[in-house]
């Protein structure tokens, strides 16, 4: 079963004698397969050691990133939503459980 992976890797696949079998993705496909992705990549930063947290977080954000390019979305845009969320609702840094 395939999975979505970084524009690069099967160049790098073919750097190291391998010979991938790669298709393109349609639009629908796509953004189905990036939040698969999302899942995969949070899945993996949950299980992260504290020396791996940093690479898994850079992956889930590369994630995040294509998901926003994909429904239209420019980064900055997405900051500026962040920022006015942030402003109105605060953010996750005060360790706030609600319980029930």
């Amino acid at each position: 079963m395939g999975k979505l992976v970084r524009d690069r890797i099967p160049e790098i696949i073919r750097e190291h004698g391998g010979e991938p079998v790669v298709i393109v993705l349609g639009e629908a496909d796509y953004r189905a397969a990036l939040l698969e992705k999302l899942f995969e990549e949070s899945a993996e930063l949950r299980e992260a050691a504290v020396t791996e947290v940093a690479e898994e977080i850079a992956d889930v954000l590369e994630v995040l990133r294509a998901i926003a390019k994909a429904h239209g979305h420019e980064w900055a845009d997405i900051e500026k939503v962040a920022e006015a969320k942030r402003a109105e609702r605060g953010a996750f840094l005060g360790r706030v459980y609600l319980e029930g």
